[in-house]
């Protein structure tokens, strides 16, 4: 039963980001890079990893949807099915509002209910974390990726008088 859920999971998935990139970001543009060129920033930058995610995964960058996979490396977010809706889950906790993401929400939560302590567990995760959401990340693709994550992680940056 719960390959039946997965698949239709990534029916609904498969059929809804085509639109969603049409109607939603009709003004945003893709990014200036490719997966090869990825490859070829320093080792441990944002760049470099997320060309290393898309070889490894043997994905391929998606037009004006970069950023999901960005936020798969900056919140240790697998790709398996319950872990992207977390990973909604963790972006509506860090205050990413959509009706893409709301629909995500409902749906994930009635096709998988025994995983509701995650999906809370994630939401509360990135209620702690830096807002990053609507960061610009091509502009971020030079930075140490491990360096991102820690700052992310830091709710409030200390100020010492």
């Amino acid at each position: 039963m719960k390959k039946l859920r997965t698949k239709f999971i990534i029916f609904m998935y498969e059929n809804s980001q085509k639109q969603y990139r049409k109607y939603f970001k009709k003004k945003k543009r893709q990014w200036q890079f490719n997966e090869d060129q990825l490859l070829s920033f320093k080792q441990d930058s944002l760049g470099r990893t997320l060309g290393e995610f898309y070889k490894n995964h043997g994905f391929r960058m998606i037009p004006k949807m970069e950023n999901h996979d960005v936020y798969h490396l900056i919140t240790d977010c697998s790709t398996n099915i319950q872990d992207e809706i977390a990973m909604q889950y963790l972006l509506f906790g860090n205050g990413k509002r959509s009706a893409y993401l709301l629909g995500v929400l409902a749906l994930g939560t009635i096709v998988f209910p025994e995983y509701l302590k995650n999906y809370l567990q994630a939401f509360k995760k990135g209620q702690q974390m830096k807002t990053f959401h609507h960061w610009n990340f091509e502009e971020l693709l030079w930075q140490n990726l491990e360096s991102l994550k820690d700052f992310i992680k830091q709710k409030e940056t200390p100020v010492f008088y």
